[in-house]
C-alpha cells in the first residue's frame, strides 16, 4: 500500500477515503490523529491493528461540532454544555453516556463514549465533508511517541495506512484532557493540554450562586436550610474565615507583616490586632482587604470543587457579602432584615448574652436600609417562622429558575 500524502487543497479525498473504511491521519491542535470512520466496525477494528492497541481500550470520537453530540450521545448534562461552548473546538474529550448507535468496538464493549472537537480547519472540513464522526487515537503505535507532524506519522506507518494529510506542525503538541461526565462526580481521566483548573473554574462560574447577607439575628440559618433543601451547597464565609486563622499561613503571614505582633508562631493575637484596627479606620479597611481576598479565593475554590462534583447550586452566606466582592459570583443577592427589637431579642435567647450586649452587636452592624437599598431582593423575618420559611423557599424557586 502507498500512503499518500494529501495537502489542504484535496481534502474532499480525505474525506472520501474515510468515508470508504480507509485509515488516514489527519492533524489537530495537540497531536496528529489516526481516523476512520466512527460508525464502521470494520475500520476501526483496522485502527486497533495498525497501531497494536488493545480493544479492551475504547476510542474516541471526533465531531465537526458539539450540536451533534446528542446524535450519539443520551442523557448530556448542561455542565458538559457548558464545557462545549466554552472549550470546543479545543483540546478537551469528554465521556458520556452512549446510544447504541456508536459500534460496540468503539466503546471497547462499555456504555459510554468519548467526544472531541478538534481545533484544526483541515480536520475541521474533513469532518464536515464526511458526514460522519472519526475515531481517531493517536496516530502513534501503541507505546511510542504522539506524533506532531505528517513526516512523524509516515515514520510510524508509512505504507500501512491509505492517506497522511499535512496540516504542518501540531501547535500544543499534547493531547487533550479527558473528563468523565457520564455521571457525577466528574473525574479527570487524563491530564493533557487544557488544564483542570480552568475545567473546573468554566464549571463554576455556570453554577447558579445565591448571596445571602443580612445582620445577625435576622434569620439567614433558616433561609439557607431552605437552599440547602433545593439541592444548594452552604457556605459559610464566617465559619470560613475562622478555619483560616488557624490554617491559613499565607494570610496570617500577610496580617503580620500589616500588623506587626499580631501573629506570634502561627497563631493570632485577636486582641492585639483588635486594639490596633478598631481604633483606626484605615488599618481596618487594610485588614479587610487581606481577609477578604483569602475568603474570595477559598470561596471559589470550593465552588470548583462543588461544581466537578456535579452540583449545581450553591449559597454564599456573608455579612459583608456586598463589600468584600462576593457578590459578584452570585446570580442574585438576597438581603435578610428584621425589626431591630426582634433582632435583639432573638441573639439574646439564642446565645445567652444580654439586652445590652446585643443591643450593642446589632447597633454595630449595617441597618435594614442599606440592605434594602443594595440587594436585589428583600426577605423581612418578623413573623412566624413558617411564613418566612414559605417566602424563602418561594423566592428561591423564583431566583434560581431565572438566574
Amino acid at each position: 500500500m502507498e500512503t499518500k500524502i494529501i495537502g489542504k487543497d484535496n481534502l474532499n479525498e480525505a474525506a472520501s477515503l474515510i468515508a470508504a473504511g480507509q485509515l488516514v491521519a489527519v492533524p489537530t491542535e495537540t497531536v496528529y490523529g489516526l481516523a476512520c470512520s466512527g460508525l464502521d466496525a470494520d475500520a476501526v477494528e483496522q485502527v486497533y491493528e495498525v497501531k497494536g492497541r488493545p480493544e479492551v481500550k475504547p476510542l474516541s470520537l471526533m465531531l465537526h461540532k458539539g450540536a451533534a453530540v446528542t446524535k450519539y450521545c443520551a442523557n448530556v448534562p448542561k455542565q458538559a454544555r457548558v464545557l462545549m461552548d466554552k472549550f470546543w473546538p479545543g483540546p478537551l474529550t469528554i465521556v458520556l453516556k452512549s446510544k447504541d448507535i456508536v459500534p460496540n468496538i468503539v466503546r471497547a464493549g462499555g456504555d459510554t463514549v468519548a467526544l472531541r472537537c478538534p481545533d484544526h480547519p483541515m480536520t475541521q472540513a474533513m469532518l464536515k465533508k464526511a458526514h460522519l464522526p472519526f475515531a481517531a487515537p493517536s496516530a502513534n503505535p501503541s507505546g511510542e511517541k504522539s506524533p506532531v507532524t505528517a513526516q512523524e506519522v509516515l515514520g510510524y506507518f508509512d505504507g500501512k495506512i491509505a492517506a497522511v494529510v499535512d496540516g504542518g506542525k501540531c501547535g500544543l503538541g499534547k493531547e487533550s484532557t479527558i473528563i468523565d461526565m457520564s455521571a457525577a462526580p466528574y473525574k479527570i481521566l487524563r491530564r493533557g493540554a487544557l488544564p483542570e483548573e480552568e475545567i473546573a473554574a468554566a464549571l463554576a462560574e455556570s453554577l447558579k450562586v445565591v448571596g445571602i447577607t443580612g445582620g445577625t439575628g435576622c434569620g439567614k440559618t433558616t433561609a439557607l436550610r431552605e437552599l440547602e433543601k433545593l439541592g444548594a451547597l452552604i457556605i459559610d464565609c464566617d465559619a470560613l474565615y475562622h478555619d483560616m486563622l488557624k490554617t491559613n499561613a499565607q494570610m496570617l503571614g500577610d496580617i503580620e507583616r500589616s500588623f506587626p505582633g499580631t501573629v506570634t508562631d502561627g497563631v493570632l493575637d485577636r486582641k492585639a490586632l483588635g486594639a490596633t484596627v478598631f481604633s483606626n479606620e484605615a488599618a481596618l479597611v487594610e485588614l479587610n482587604a487581606i481577609t477578604h481576598h483569602y475568603i474570595g479565593l477559598e470561596v471559589s475554590k470550593k465552588l470548583r470543587e462543588w461544581a466537578m462534583s456535579g452540583g449545581k447550586i450553591a449559597a454564599i452566606d456573608a455579612i459583608a457579602l456586598l463589600e468584600s466582592g462576593l457578590g459578584e459570583k452570585c446570580c442574585a443577592v438576597v438581603g435578610i432584615v428584621a425589626e431591630k427589637t426582634t433582632r435583639i431579642e432573638r441573639i439574646m435567647k439564642r446565645d445567652g448574652i444580654s439586652y445590652e450586649y446585643a443591643m450593642m452587636r446589632v447597633n454595630a452592624q449595617y441597618p435594614n436600609e442599606y440592605f434594602e437599598q443594595k440587594c436585589e431582593y428583600v426577605l423581612h423575618n418578623d413573623g412566624s417562622e413558617d411564613k418566612f420559611r414559605k417566602e424563602c423557599k418561594s423566592l428561591f424557586k423564583e431566583v434560581l429558575k431565572n438566574g
